[in-house]
């Protein structure tokens, strides 16, 4: 029986080395189920690769193999096993309990990203086809690590894009409640903004901060940020400030309140090369008010999780906001992603992940 296939357009087969097919890279396409596996073939019909497709979004299919396997159960749990090998590597203990365990295209599940928590892996389907391959994902994770639950967390952009409901919940039905994780952090004060559950904070007061203030909207998360503080036994050190960061931040100049140690962790600003002005005026707008914060030789964390907004365009925007804060900083450290968030030379929205450690002078 013939298989579904996408032919390509004569000219536009950069498919052979980079995931992404959008829709005007498409001469003609079977039609099949949205979300369902379908073969890749150039302008001339030889194969190139194997994905899923879906005609509702511009980015309509992404391929998981340039060989000729099927994508089933078997396929799934090859991928993990290779992604959680990737993890072990150098690791006495095998792969640590607290990583990013799959990282999408860099890890040849392209619409798939999974967590590790200790005894919790948590999961994010992106597109159509993954969400519909959820139960052998889950499976296969629970294979590699009997004792471990799996969490399904999507993205509801992703998924309304994509066209499907969101999960949110435990994929056996049930799991822990909550799960602790200590880390090191400097001793200061210290302002956590965007702070969702209080990671940061959590790891600072661990290291001997003084006092942290997290500031969140998140009705969800600034629960979650209490429980995290409260088992961590810090729930006395720190504050959460339910407001919007950007109010806040100024709120907080007004009052000429000061850090030793500021965090800039938000959520994407720029979701697509369309909204880079914008979120340019805003992370220039973040690091402005927060650099104001820092008291003499204070830090700040700053980040962008925007794969549209490059390194370069990033720093500028940093070097902007010290000038009209009139502060003078040193690049301390440039940040970027761990070994658990591999980068792919041939796909550079694999890397997406940046920050500076800025230091007052």
């Amino acid at each position: 029986m013939k298989q579904p296939a996408l032919r390509l357009k004569r000219g536009h087969e950069t498919a052979r080395t980079h995931p992404w097919i959008f829709k005007g890279d498409v001469a003609d396409a079977s039609d099949v189920e949205p979300g369902s596996a379908i073969t890749v073939v150039d302008a001339g019909g030889r194969f190139v690769g194997r994905g899923f497709y879906n005609p509702r979004p511009a980015l309509c299919c992404r391929i998981l193999t340039w060989t000729g396997d099927p994508l089933d159960a078997a396929f799934f749990r090859r991928r993990l096993d290779a992604a959680v090998a990737l993890r072990a590597r150098g690791q006495p203990q095998g792969a640590p309990t607290l990583c990013r365990l799959v990282w999408s295209e860099a890890d040849g599940l392209p619409g798939f990203v999974a967590d590790r928590y200790g005894p919790v892996v948590i999961t994010q389907c992106l597109t159509l086809g993954m969400a519909r391959a959820r139960a052998m994902l889950a499976k296969a994770l629970t294979d590699i690590f009997p004792e471990t639950s799996v969490f399904d967390m999507d993205d509801p952009h992703a998924a309304q894009l994509e066209g499907f409901s969101a999960a949110l919940g435990w994929a056996g039905g049930s799991g822990p409640r909550t799960v602790r994780v200590v880390a090191l952090a400097r001793d200061r004060d210290v302002l956590d903004a965007f702070s969702y559950t209080a990671g940061f904070a959590c790891h600072a007061l661990r290291g001997g901060a003084r006092r942290a203030v997290c500031i969140e909207s998140s009705p969800e998360a600034i629960s979650a940020a209490r429980q995290n503080l409260e088992i961590n036994g810090f729930a006395a050190q720190a504050e959460i400030r339910a407001s919007n960061v950007f109010d806040e931040l100024r709120r907080l100049e007004r009052d000429g309140t000061r850090f030793g140690v500021v965090v800039l962790d938000p959520p994407p600003f720029a979701r697509s090369r369309a909204a880079l002005d914008a979120a340019a005026r805003g992370y220039k707008e973040l690091n402005l008010r927060a650099l104001r914060l820092l008291e003499p030789g204070g830090s700040l964390f700053t980040f962008s999780c925007s794969h549209h907004v490059s390194d370069t365009m990033f720093e500028e925007v940093c070097r902007e906001a010290a000038a009209d804060a009139g502060v003078r900083v040193r690049v301390a450290e440039r940040l970027g992603q761990a070994h658990d968030h591999p980068v792919l030379l041939s796909i550079p929205e694999t890397r997406y992940l940046k920050g500076l450690q800025l230091e007052v002078l």
